[in-house]
């Protein structure tokens, strides 16, 4: 397994399982995973089948950027007991969240980055209190790339709504 497999999980993790950067390319750079976490990069996906819900590009990006850093030390709170944690609570969670994303989506006013802001922030206060202990590490770490990234993207927003979104976003969670 590789470091931007590693990212992928921390970022879906990081916006409560908004599967922001499954599809994006690896580095050369390679970091062995625990089963389990190899496990929640290839399905945790489709534990989450949004409809409408969308992560814009300048979001993915973002948030791969910072992933793509974290150090040896982020990476080691991929362990098998907070992967395993986490496998078994999107499989009893996971089509909840997804209509939650979906719903709030399609509610969200215009333009796309404030229904994904919202939608997500909304989502990850909803379900973050019921995300098993074993996993808080992994979110504490979600949670930094969160807000590192609504920073990046609220001080690069030439549309004012958007400067708004991530900012109140990267506040709230």
């Amino acid at each position: 397994m590789n470091l931007s497999r590693t990212a992928r999980s921390t970022v879906l993790t990081a916006v409560l399982l908004s599967a922001t950067a499954l599809a994006l390319p690896a580095p050369a750079q390679a970091a062995p995973l625990p089963p389990a976490c190899q496990e929640a990069l290839l399905e945790t996906f489709d534990k989450f089948p949004v409809v409408d819900f969308t992560v814009p590009d300048k979001v993915k990006n973002t948030m791969l950027a910072e992933v793509l850093g974290l150090s040896e030390t982020d990476q080691q709170v991929f362990t098998e007991q907070a992967c395993a944690a986490w496998n078994s609570w999107a499989t009893a969670n996971g089509q909840a969240v997804a209509a939650d994303l979906d719903t709030r989506y399609r509610n969200a006013a215009a333009p796309v980055c404030n229904k994904f802001a919202k939608s997500s922030l909304a989502t990850i206060k909803k379900y973050a209190p019921n995300v098993p202990a074993e996993t808080r590490d992994l979110e504490k770490l979600a949670k930094r790339i969160w807000t590192d990234s609504m920073e990046k993207l609220a001080a690069d927003a030439t549309n004012a709504d958007c400067r708004n979104a991530y900012t109140t976003a990267k506040a709230g969670w």
